[in-house]
């Protein structure tokens, strides 16, 4: 009896923290389709009418469409050159046993420990003079805050490959290259996708970066965001419409890369 009662004790709490953490997603999407009157009028409640007119509304004043494509362009793109030149990088560190190579290593370290606010205005003023304050220059800027802790993470994932498999790759008569691009870099998978969510996650929802390189016209959709809302302080109706709108396209990608997801981190885990 003891142990069924912790049990449901325990699923009871469970249930609890699970409403507790939907509650927030509650209220976003039922206030969303309730005009303004309705909202004041009480939050918790359902809407009289369920109406999408608050959504096309935000759709078209938040411009969607072209925002929606710069998250996608900027994130995919940084996410790639990151796993790309941070696997390489970790590669090459982890192979050349060396005084040099570890003091590289550990600038990478380093680096990790300073904060993007310290450098913040004399990096935006170095890439002015370049004329790199556009989409390019922050994904210039992403490769380089983002590389640290991915080298760092593809470093030690090399230390459990044996080099053994190098020079069997050398024997073959394979490069370099070849021996990283055909045989270690897809035993690095688990670590990538670890890598790949992890700069996602930050890249997807960076503001003050793209606040600082990027125009309205160009604006991701976290910076559109800041605009939208200053444009609809008071009208919430339309100002939750426009967060519900820009959360779909995370939920819709999670749905349909869950599994590669969860692979990519248990099989991570297990190694």
């Amino acid at each position: 009896m003891e142990s069924k009662l912790k049990n449901y004790l325990i699923g009871g709490f469970g249930i609890l923290l699970g409403l507790l953490w939907l509650s927030p997603f509650y209220l976003m999407i039922v206030n969303a389709f309730k005009s303004k009157k309705e909202i004041f009028m009480g939050v918790l409640g359902l809407p009289e009418a369920w109406s999408f007119d608050n959504f096309v509304e935000a759709f078209i004043d938040l411009d969607f469409v072209n925002s929606l494509w710069n998250s996608v362009l900027i994130t995919v793109v940084s996410v790639v050159v990151i796993i790309l030149f941070s696997s390489m990088a970790g590669y090459a560190l982890s192979r050349n046993k060396s005084k040099l190579s570890g003091g590289i290593l550990l600038l990478f370290v380093a680096a990790m420990l300073i904060p993007f606010q310290s450098v913040m205005i004399p990096l935006v003023s170095l890439f002015g003079k370049a004329d790199m304050l556009n989409q390019a220059g922050l994904i210039f800027m992403y490769l380089g805050f983002g590389s640290s802790l991915s080298i760092f993470l593809y470093h030690g994932a090399m230390t459990g490959i044996s080099q053994s498999l190098d020079e069997a790759a050398t024997i073959d008569g394979a490069n370099r290259f070849q021996t990283f691009t055909r045989i270690i870099f897809p035993l690095l998978k688990p670590i990538s996708v670890t890598v790949a969510i992890l700069n996602v996650i930050w890249i997807w929802n960076d503001y003050l970066l793209p606040s600082l390189i990027l125009s309205e016209n160009n604006a991701t959709i976290p910076l559109k965001m800041f605009y939208f809302f200053g444009q609809y302080t008071k009208q919430w109706h339309l100002a939750l419409a426009g967060l519900t709108i820009a959360i779909i396209p995370v939920i819709v990608a999670y749905f349909f890369a869950q599994k590669q997801i969860i692979e990519g981190v248990s099989e991570g885990a297990v190694k």
